[in-house]
């Protein structure tokens, strides 16, 4: 399969790469990756319950998933911003 290419303005190729998978166990849900991404790919869900703190309540927190992957263009907006290094962009 051949990947997509493109140009930049300058003429320079460019090939996408575009949001294959978000590593859950790296992301800390800060949410700067849905910010940077003009494109509604991303969305915070809540994490699974990771049991309770020391006052019996439940503590769960929010993680980044991919919602619309067809939005995506490939421009890595997101893994730029990302200082956990948690998404994956595979070429098409």
């Amino acid at each position: 399969m051949m990947s997509i290419t493109g140009y930049t303005r300058g003429g320079q190729t460019w090939t996408p790469k575009f949001i294959e998978s978000i590593d859950v166990n790296k992301c800390i849900g800060c949410g700067r990756c849905y910010k940077v991404c003009s494109r509604e790919v991303l969305e915070l869900i809540e994490k699974p319950f990771e049991g309770e703190d020391e006052y019996g309540d439940d503590m769960g927190n929010k993680v980044m998933s991919i919602a619309k992957p067809e939005n995506c263009i490939g421009c890595e907006a997101c893994s730029k911003i990302c200082t956990k290094r948690c998404h994956v962009h595979m070429e098409v």
